[in-house]
């Protein structure tokens, strides 16, 4: 196993959705949300760590989003990635699948000798579950999606579990391949007490005064940035631009509650429930 990717996002914290959170354009306002590791990644990191554990290999932790994304990858040194890469550029705003998986696509062509990319599930604040999928298509992948277990793994092959809907299947795959993973999978470890303090000054470099810079660099506390140019992108592919998705309007729904009855235990009672559940059944119906 040469190289194992995980594609991460930083998201917002959808357990916290206040009236602020959508932009008049239909773009999700990030900064009016607290910002946490996309839960389903975090299956994912630990997938690709207990591989590398077990048959070796480079972890490499990809993300794209504003420099403050930087946060998820400090959490992944903690966790025992080898390598992280945070893909920022303006001109990545308000991608939409599509022109997200073009951008990542082509950052794991530019790492190159990736035999693995493993991605969560989806992201809980689009919930499509297309990224990875159509990175797997650009980059020329096998791909198995929705993964639930990792039963056998070595240098040649693995074969894992793919949750359907009404039944497992059981699948056996070459390199390369890219999977997601579901919740399912495993639990992700804690962070490394010893990667905590090695890192906990890891950020990106804007954000060390020239004093600080020499140490810095001296103990790999800058995590590595990439913009468009660095990458050689289409820029008419990335960003709003690339983005044929738009949001044509937004509505807050409010859920009300019925009239509220209440039914006796005796059999009358019941009796009349069932009448009463039957009638608005049959109405609706």
């Amino acid at each position: 196993m040469k190289k194992i990717v995980v594609l991460a996002k930083q998201v917002p914290d959808t357990a916290n959705v206040t009236g602020d959170a959508m932009k008049a354009d239909g773009t999700v306002n990030r900064a009016a949300l607290p910002a946490i590791f996309n839960p389903d990644d975090l299956y994912a990191l630990e997938m690709a760590l207990a591989i590398r554990d077990k048959i070796g290999g480079e972890v490499v932790v990809i993300t794209m989003g504003p420099p403050k994304a930087a946060e998820i990858l400090k959490h992944s040194l903690y966790m025992g990635a080898d390598r992280v890469m945070l893909i920022t550029d303006r001109k990545f705003a308000a991608a939409d699948t599509l022109a997200t998986s073009y951008v990542l696509a082509e950052t794991i062509k530019k790492i190159g000798g990736v035999d693995l990319v493993l991605a969560g599930r989806q992201a809980i604040d689009g919930d499509t579950a297309q990224v990875g999928p159509q990175v797997a298509d650009k980059i020329g992948f096998n791909q198995i999606t929705y993964v639930s277990a990792l039963r056998e793994f070595n240098d040649n092959y693995l074969i894992v579990e793919r949750d359907g809907e009404v039944q497992t299947e059981v699948i056996k795959s070459s390199y390369p391949v890219l999977l997601t993973i579901t919740g399912q999978a495993n639990t992700p470890r804690y962070p490394n007490c010893r990667r905590m303090l090695q890192y906990f000054r890891a950020d990106v470099k804007e954000n060390f005064n020239d004093s600080e810079l020499s140490a810095a660099e001296s103990n790999d506390w800058i995590i590595p940035t990439y913009a468009l140019a660095d990458l050689d992108l289409d820029e008419d592919r990335c960003g709003l631009k690339g983005s044929p998705t738009k949001v044509h309007k937004i509505k807050s729904i409010m859920l009300k509650g019925g009239d509220l009855k209440m039914y006796g235990t005796k059999p009358t009672n019941i009796k009349q429930l069932v009448r009463d559940i039957t009638k608005v059944y049959v109405e609706v119906n």
